[in-house]
């Protein structure tokens, strides 16, 4: 009867412990190793017994925080160093007398557009690049011929010769100079600006001096679709703004209109005087 009781016990104590075992929560530790110490019994060995807590067992010390420390101490030193760099950069810029924070304008090496030239009005005069000096100009090269392009630019220029004289008071010389002199004599070109403003100065002359004045202006322009005595002349539409001193301050393409050219021009006048 004793050894059926002790059997019993011994039962009841094996699904206490088991019990105990399923709800307790896993724990790790950096050692991999957990044991729990021995249960504790009475006289009787099958009386109330307490666990006491996990003893852990650490016989390797815990290494990993090496790996971090040497990176970031790393880390640390180069951001001082870029702090200390900036720190006397500032100083430095601070103690340059007259220091201004506002940028100055950049002087851009551009290409030498324009030259000398010797041409003639629609009167006969001689016309060289002295005649323009002195004055701001808008250059405009062309064909008296041209089916199209050339009589909206030529009317662009008359328009806004007209906008900077009535709504800035700014007088400027329009000048026009044929690419086409075999056909573009003095009596035709004056009879065709006369069309659309007779302030407009035309030049021509002979193939040669027509084409040197070309290239110093880099203007591009040939004949096409020639057929005997009648061809078109190929070129390129632009504009050019000239100071008093004859530079070529801009140059304008055929998307700008009269307002935003006239617009424009005078922009770059406030800026020359400046």
């Amino acid at each position: 009867m004793l050894k059926f009781r002790r059997a019993g016990h011994s039962l009841l104590y094996g699904l206490r412990q088991a019990a105990f075992a399923s709800t307790r929560p896993t724990r790790s530790h950096p050692s991999g190793r957990f044991q729990y110490q021995r249960f504790c019994s009475n006289k009787t060995g099958y009386g109330d017994r307490k666990l006491e807590g996990p003893i852990y067992e650490d016989k390797e010390p815990n290494s990993t925080w090496g790996y971090y420390a040497l990176p970031g101490a790393l880390l640390v030193l180069a951001g001082v160093g870029t702090l200390i760099h900036y720190n006397d950069e500032r100083r430095a810029i601070s103690k340059e007398p007259n220091a201004s924070t506002v940028p100055e304008r950049v002087n851009i090496n551009r290409p030498a557009i324009g030259g000398p030239f010797k041409l003639y009005d629609t009167e006969g005069n001689e016309v060289t690049e002295a005649s323009l000096h002195g004055k701001w100009s808008i250059l405009y090269f062309g064909y008296t011929s041209s089916p199209d392009v050339d009589p909206q630019e030529v009317k662009k220029m008359a328009d806004v010769t007209t906008i900077l004289d009535s709504k800035y008071n700014f007088k400027i010389t329009p000048v026009y100079v044929t690419l086409d002199p075999q056909r573009d004599s003095p009596a035709q070109l004056k009879a065709y600006l006369e069309e659309f403003d007779s302030r407009i100065l035309g030049l021509t002359g002979s193939v040669t001096a027509v084409r040197q004045m070309a290239q110093e202006y880099r203007v591009f322009f040939r004949k096409v679709d020639e057929i005997g005595q009648d061809y078109l002349v190929e070129c390129s539409h632009t504009m050019y703004l000239l100071d008093p001193n004859l530079e070529t301050v801009r140059i304008f393409g055929v998307e700008y209109n009269s307002l935003e050219l006239a617009d424009a021009i005078m922009a770059e006048f406030r800026k020359a005087q400046k």
